[in-house]
């Protein structure tokens, strides 16, 4: 990112800063800590808890899960298109309330199916509040300034397994499964919807049309090698980090560890997922877009096989998880940046829905495809090493994701 925004500072944000809602940015570090860590890393922790509980099959549960997100990455491809239109407001406060009454249909089923209803329902909830709507909103309030603002609502956002993944193993240490959902709905509710309707109400931004950043349209755009291209490398890529994610607690489980062991050892990720975004800015300084995809994405795949490698003593697994989460966190920022960074901000919302719908597709049946691998492969330790040769293939797609010069924003 060069100079994408000196120039365009008041057709991105309206009246030059006045359009910034000042409670947003606050509000959305708030929300995303609270939105990741219920209706996503909760999950992990207490699945071993349902299936015990119920008699319903891991890979069925965990199917269930992936459903979510699959609806999630099919739903933020009209979700984007909303927020290019009108904003996050409205987007993000029904997201909230429908996360909500997901959660209470997920606690109170009575049976698989409806377990499952419960967690297709919750996919639009984390199409319309996860990360995607929160940094279209940052992108256009905050343009020129946005990798900024993503920095730290990202940083907070890393916090969501470190603080959710053990409070969600010490309530089911007291509650049932049941109860603690019902514990974390009420959270949810509590933070999220006023935080959403009552912070996110300025004025919603043109997008830029100023002649320097005309960017190709949008569907022209979508069909392009490059976009299809870096499509690909984020899709391989997110299935190996999602899988690495959901299936970390079985893994530490297999090798005899506790459960509170292994939740810690999750969360903590968020710890590294924060000192990667940190770095993020100096990274993105120093590199090509192209070049810094390669060299994350690469990183994932070590820190992968890291995983599989080190069985033990417990700190070193610690160690591997804050690297995991380091490049995560990196991972993250990229994605976000990754429309900007080639083809400006005019058409952030759709594109980046259309970028992530496969890549979201693919994290949702990375916790399926995970299990179910496990089983055949001997072990989770195989499986950290196939998601390892994963991550390398995606890495030596990225090199190609360039657009050319025509189809750059200039400055």
């Amino acid at each position: 990112m060069t100079s994408l925004g000196a120039s365009t500072r008041g057709a991105a944000t309206g009246s030059g800063d006045r359009s910034r809602p000042r409670a947003a940015l606050p509000a959305l570090c708030a929300t995303q800590v609270v939105s990741w860590g219920i209706v996503y890393y909760a999950f992990p922790v207490l699945n071993p808890q349902i299936t015990a509980a119920t008699g319903w099959p891991v890979g069925a549960t965990t199917a269930a899960f992936s459903l979510g997100l699959v609806v999630s990455a099919f739903a933020g491809i009209r979700v984007g298109r909303i927020l290019d239109r009108r904003g996050p407001r409205t987007v993000m406060t029904v997201g909230s309330v429908v996360g909500v009454v997901s959660l209470l249909i997920v606690a109170t089923s009575p049976n698989l199916p409806v377990f499952v209803a419960g967690w297709a329902l919750a996919g639009i909830a984390m199409a319309s509040t996860f990360y995607q709507p929160a940094f279209a909103a940052l992108t256009r309030w905050w343009a020129p300034d946005h990798v900024r603002a993503l920095t730290i609502v990202t940083l907070a956002g890393g916090l969501a397994s470190t603080v959710f993944a053990p409070l969600t193993a010490a309530l089911a240490n007291q509650l049932s499964w049941r109860h603690t959902y019902l514990v974390l709905a009420a959270i949810l509710a509590t933070v999220t919807i006023p935080a959403h309707a009552l912070a996110l109400r300025a004025p919603w931004p043109d997008a830029p049309t100023t002649p320097a950043h005309q960017a190709a349209g949008a569907a022209e755009v979508g069909r392009s090698r490059p976009f299809l291209l870096l499509a690909a490398a984020l899709t391989l890529s997110s299935f190996a980090m999602y899988a690495v994610v959901v299936a970390l607690v079985p893994l530490l489980l297999e090798r005899g560890y506790t459960t509170s062991q292994a939740a810690w050892a999750l969360g903590i990720g968020g710890a590294g997922q924060t000192l990667g975004r940190t770095l993020y800015a100096a990274l993105a300084r120093r590199t090509e877009a192209a070049t810094r995809t390669t060299i994350l994405i690469a990183l994932g795949g070590l820190a992968t096989a890291a995983f599989a490698a080190v069985p033990g003593p417990y700190a070193l697994l610690i160690a591997a998880s804050v690297l995991a989460g380091t490049v995560r966190g990196n991972l993250t920022l990229l994605q976000a940046t990754a429309i900007t960074d080639r083809w400006g901000t005019t058409h952030y919302g759709r594109l980046s829905g259309l970028l992530a719908a496969p890549a979201h597709t693919a994290a949702a049946l990375a916790p399926f495809a995970g299990a179910a691998l496990a089983v055949p492969l001997g072990g989770y330790g195989p499986l950290f090493f196939l998601l390892a040769t994963v991550s390398v293939a995606a890495a030596l797609i990225t090199p190609w994701t360039s657009p050319g010069e025509g189809s750059k924003p200039r400055s």
